[in-house]
């Protein structure tokens, strides 16, 4: 959690509330951690 607040520019509290049961977190902050660990998210074409 410690590198993931450091590549994102948060704090590790706000990350934990940001991710907390019942919270809303915005697309660009789940964008900003997807990057910090390496992820992405893929949209596929329904067949």
């Amino acid at each position: 959690m410690t590198k993931i607040a450091e590549e994102t520019g948060m704090s590790r509290p706000s990350l934990y509330k940001t991710f907390a049961e019942g919270s809303k977190p915005q697309f660009s902050t789940i964008l900003k951690v997807l990057k910090a660990i390496g992820g992405q998210i893929q949209i596929n074409p329904i067949s």
